[in-house]
C-alpha cells in the first residue's frame, strides 16, 4: 500500500484491486491543491503522543455531518488534558474518501487549528464507500508506529464485509480498536460497523445527524481512551464514556502500560 510521503498528501491511498471506472477524478485540481498545500504546513506529531486516526465518509450524503465534525473536532483535543492523558498530547490523522476513487490521509497533527484547516478545505462528493482502503491504511500506519484508536463516521457500507473483516483482523492484532459511529438506520452499515468494532475490540454507536452534542461527547471519550487507555476513559465520566466502556473488552487498553 502506498504511504503518505514527507509532504503528507502528495500521494493518495492505494487503489483497490480490480477495474477502476474511467470517471475516477471527481475532485477539481484546485480542491486537491488547496488540501495538499495545507497538509504541507502541518507539523509532525510529537513522539510518544497518543495517536488517533479520524476517518470520515465524505460522499455526498455526508455534508451535514462533515460540517458538524469540523465544528466538533477541537473537543477531541480539549478532552485530553481534562482526562489526564499521557503527556497531555493527542496526535490526529485525518482520513477521508469521496467520489469514485479518492481516498486521502493527512499527516499527523497535534493542533486543533491545523486539523480544522484541513477539514475546511474538503467538501463532499458523490461516490461509493471505501472503508476497506481506510482500514488498510490505518493497519499500515500501525505497523510503522502504534495507533491507539480509529474513529470512523459514516452512514453506509457498500463493500464486502468478509473482506473488510480480514483487514479488521490485522487491526485487532496491532491493538487498534475501531470506534464505528453510524449515522442513520442503514441495516447493512449497522451489521458491518458492528462486526468491525467486534473484531477490533472497539465499539459501535448509532447517532442522529442532529445530535451534535452526542457526537461531541463520543469524540471526547475516544480521545481520552487514545491518550490514556481504559483508565482515562473511566475517569472521563459521562454517558458516552459509559456507553463505550460497556462494549470495550476488559483486556484491551486496561492500563497505561498497554498504550
Amino acid at each position: 500500500m502506498a504511504r503518505s510521503d514527507k509532504t503528507g498528501l502528495d500521494n493518495p491511498l492505494s487503489k483497490p484491486r480490480g477495474k477502476v471506472p474511467d470517471q475516477t477524478q471527481t475532485s477539481s485540481k484546485s480542491d486537491i491543491a488547496a488540501f495538499l498545500s495545507a497538509a504541507r504546513a502541518v507539523v509532525p506529531s510529537n513522539a510518544g503522543a497518543g495517536r488517533l486516526a479520524f476517518a470520515l465518509d465524505a460522499t455526498m450524503s455526508r455534508q451535514p455531518t462533515w460540517d458538524t465534525a469540523c465544528s466538533l473536532q477541537a473537543q477531541m483535543f480539549d478532552a485530553v488534558g481534562k482526562a489526564g492523558g499521557r503527556n497531555g498530547d493527542l496526535s490526529v490523522q485525518l482520513v477521508y474518501f469521496r467520489g469514485l476513487d479518492e481516498c486521502r490521509a493527512s499527516r499527523w497533527v497535534t493542533d486543533t487549528e491545523q486539523l480544522a484547516g484541513l477539514m475546511s478545505r474538503i467538501d463532499c462528493r458523490g461516490g461509493q464507500t471505501q472503508i476497506g482502503r481506510v482500514l488498510r491504511h490505518v493497519a499500515d500506519e500501525a505497523k510503522a508506529n502504534p495507533v491507539n484508536a480509529l474513529v470512523f463516521i459514516g452512514d453506509a457500507m457498500e463493500e464486502n464485509i468478509d473482506k473488510l473483516a480480514v483487514t479488521a483482523g490485522e487491526l485487532a492484532i496491532r491493538k487498534v480498536p475501531c470506534f464505528m459511529f453510524h449515522e442513520g438506520h442503514d441495516p447493512a452499515a449497522a451489521t458491518g460497523f458492528r462486526e468491525i468494532a467486534r473484531i477490533t475490540g472497539g465499539a459501535y454507536v448509532r447517532f442522529d445527524q442532529n445530535a451534535a452534542s452526542e457526537l461531541a461527547q463520543l469524540l471526547r471519550a475516544v480521545a481520552a481512551y487514545a491518550t490514556g487507555g481504559r483508565v482515562a476513559l473511566e475517569k472521563s465520566g459521562g454517558s458516552a464514556a459509559r456507553l463505550l466502556l460497556e462494549q470495550l473488552p476488559h483486556n484491551r487498553g486496561g492500563s497505561d502500560s498497554e498504550r
